[in-house]
């Protein structure tokens, strides 16, 4: 079989696949905020004293200090796979 006989992917739809990133990005996105903004500051004192400690210190600050940092690079790593599976999904693959 030679190059010119397999099949090109089409790209479908641009408009449903920006849509579908817009999707995606707006999701992470607020979970990125729930954890940060959330977590760390608004809910701080009500994790502190209702959730367990991390080593010896409370978990409203573990999250303030390494749980948001943490979560932003799972983060990262999700958008990555997503994005990369809706690509794939749509034409846009780079393989």
């Amino acid at each position: 079989m030679s190059e010119s006989d397999t099949p090109t992917p089409t790209v479908d739809h641009p408009r449903a696949h920006w849509r579908a990133c817009l999707k995606i990005t707006f999701c992470l996105l607020a979970v990125w905020f729930v954890v940060s903004f959330g977590a760390a500051i608004l809910l701080r004192d009500w994790c502190d004293a209702t959730l367990p400690k991390i080593g010896n210190a409370p978990f409203g600050f573990w999250m303030a200090q390494q749980g948001s940092i943490i979560c932003f690079v799972l983060i990262l790593i999700l958008y990555a796979r997503l994005m990369n599976q809706l690509d794939a999904k749509h034409g846009y693959s780079e393989e």
